[in-house]
Parts: structure tokens; sequence; C-alpha cells
């Protein structure tokens, strides 16, 4: 039981660096950012308030969102910003920030698979989801997740448009097809699952889209 548990946080602070990983690639590829980030970045611009203090709060507001709906925060809710701000703030200063259409879009397709599989780890340890995919799971069931997942993004990206922010061909794809991949990834954890009685609705995906 405890290997498990530690096999499960050391997951999830590997997946939570992969995915910043992935966040510092997509920022660097400058092709367009993701609906979550574009909110934040919109709501900034609109209200001339500092982007950490709108991400603090919108984060907050969605985790207690969430927590009313059943999905208490955990060890990941902390550690998957902490663990992502702290990868990306060190990235990004020594990425070689490309300049041609050509290998922009690759670095963004790499960023795209990077971002797929840190979101599907970190969720597959199943301590705690930070704001983005909490809200999507706080939703989950009725609507399965990669649909709510989506949802979320989507707002997300409208919002942050509304109100001032840029996006671009990057952005779309990575709020329409991001969730779907996350879905198919999260089967793909399952020796580091913990054991309850009842399982865990991270445990198996239905094909559907929806975890039991």
């Amino acid at each position: 039981m405890y290997d498990g548990r530690v096999r499960r946080v050391v997951q999830l602070v590997l997946s939570c660096a992969a995915l910043g990983v992935g966040v510092a690639l997509l920022l660097d590829a400058r092709l367009g950012s993701d609906g979550y980030s574009m909110m934040i970045n919109g709501l900034s611009l609109a209200g001339d308030v500092e982007f950490l203090l709108v991400n603090v709060v919108v984060g907050v507001a969605l985790v207690a969102m969430a927590w009313v709906r059943g999905r208490k925060p955990g060890l990941g809710t902390i550690t998957q910003p902490v663990v992502v701000g702290a990868v990306v703030s060190a990235l990004l200063p020594v990425l070689p920030t490309p300049e041609s259409w050509t290998a922009r879009s690759v670095e963004f397709a790499l960023a795209f698979v990077v971002l797929a599989i840190g979101v599907a780890g970190y969720l597959a340890a199943d301590l705690g989801a930070g704001p983005t995919e909490v809200a999507a799971l706080a939703w989950d069931p009725p609507v399965p997740f990669r649909w709510s997942y989506t949802v979320v993004q989507v707002v997300g990206a409208l919002i942050g448009w509304l109100c001032g922010a840029t996006f671009g061909i990057g952005t779309f794809v990575v709020v329409l097809g991001l969730g779907w991949c996350v879905d198919r990834l999260i089967p793909l954890f399952p020796a580091t699952l913990p054991t309850r009685n009842c399982p865990s609705p991270l445990d198996v995906s239905d094909g559907e889209g929806r975890f039991h």
C-alpha cells in the first residue's frame, strides 16, 4: 500500500513536469495556447490585473466549484500548478524560439503530445487535479470527461477572446483535441492507480469517454 502511494506521488510529479514541458513548448511555438490560459490572459488584460492574481482567483473558484460537486482537492491540486509553473519558468528562457512555420509546427505537434501525456499521467495518479481538469471532472458523470474537458477549454477560449486575448490555429487543435487524447491515454497508466473497495472514477475508460 505504501509502495503504491509512493509510485503514485512519483507519477504525479513526473507527469506534472512533463505537462510543464508541454506548456513551455506550446508557448514557444507561438501558434496559440490552450483555452484556460487564454481565459486567464484575457481577464488579466480586460481588468488590468496581474496574470498571477487572476490565475489564483479563477483557480480557487474552479476548485471550490468542483469541491461542491464532490471532487475534493488533493496533493495534485497544489502540485500541478507549482511544478508546471516552475518548469515553464525554467524552460522558456532557454528554448530556441523557432521562426519558420515548419519548425514552429513541429514544436507545436511535440508540445501537444507531451501535454496529453502529462495531463493523462497526473490524472491517472488520482491524487487530485488542477483547476482546468477538476472543473471538467466535476461534471463527469453525467458528462463524459473528454466532452466536459472540451467544453471547459472552449468556454475558456471564448471568454479570453471576448476579453481581448489572441488565439491561433493551435488553440483550435488544443481546445478540440486535447480532451479526447487524454481520455484515451489515461487507461495506459493502470499500474499506479489506487486499490479501493469502490473503484476510482479514473480506473478505466468505457470507450465512450467516461472513466469508471
